[in-house]
């Protein structure tokens, strides 16, 4: 059974724009990607939007959906009342190109800053051998389809632009966790994570972890260890006092030798 729905959309671009009233036809099972379809092809021939899958396995066509980071493919009508005024706007961390297309360029600079998996230099590939807990632990962060709505709704990003040099948001610091907790792996990103993605601006309130659509939980199985292990790094006095013994032995070693005094 159909029915009319009043949407709002947000237009424009990088130079400014505001929200359009719009009455569109909507029917039975369809999802909100389905009605800006529907309202390209009938109103709003120029309206810009991305999408791809369909099938929320893409992450391309996030947006904000009555002020909360959603995929619009994947945001059932039957949500929302048919007498409710349904507003879509783009994701407000990021530039806006036009309409509902934002510019995630960001995403994909800090995405190459992170350290690259480097197995052992001795290991063969026919010799990689990992045990299931190992390869459950990371699993659930491959789930990940960079939708960066994570990041979009990230608070120290989204009300502080300032921080964008310094901070690269949950989906990057899932992505060192991930490869932090590789067995294989040989890198030490602990303090990659603080002084080049700004591990210290996430103040674990979760606002990720709501809002994934592949229900990852970000916070508490990611970040939250990334801190433990750094903090264990910086603060264990066991691990202290072997890191003096090593940068003493290395200062010694690196000393030139010193000629005896003669009278």
């Amino acid at each position: 059974m159909g029915y009319t729905a009043k949407f709002k959309v947000w237009r424009g671009d990088d130079t400014g724009g505001g929200i359009e009233d719009f009455n569109v036809d909507v029917n039975e099972g369809e999802v909100v990607l389905d009605i800006i379809h529907r309202l390209q092809a009938t109103q709003a021939p120029d309206l810009a939007v991305r999408w791809n899958c369909k099938a929320g396995k893409c992450g391309s066509c996030s947006a904000e959906v009555n002020g909360k980071p959603r995929l619009m493919c994947m945001t059932r009508m039957s949500t929302f009342t048919e007498d409710e005024t349904i507003t879509i706007t783009p994701m407000r961390t990021f530039p806006v190109i036009r309409d509902l297309v934002t510019d995630v360029s960001y995403n994909y600079e800090k995405a190459r800053m992170v350290p690259a998996f480097a197995p052992p230099a001795d290991l063969a590939p026919g010799d990689y051998r990992m045990a299931q807990i190992d390869v459950e632990r990371s699993q659930e962060f491959r789930k990940c389809i960079e939708c960066f709505m994570c990041n979009n709704v990230c608070h120290a990003v989204r009300d502080h632009e300032e921080n964008k040099t310094t901070f690269s948001g949950p989906r990057f610091l899932m992505r060192i966790a991930e490869l932090d907790m590789h067995p294989l792996d040989t890198v030490d990103r602990r303090e990659v994570a603080v002084e080049d993605h700004g591990v210290g601006y996430c103040n674990i309130t979760k606002c990720c972890t709501e809002v994934c659509p592949e229900h990852i939980k970000i916070t508490d199985n990611a970040i939250i260890p990334l801190k433990e292990r750094i903090a264990d790094k910086k603060y264990d006095p066991i691990f202290s006092i072997a890191s003096l013994f090593k940068r003493n032995k290395q200062g010694r070693q690196a000393a030139p030798d010193t000629p005896h005094a003669t009278k």
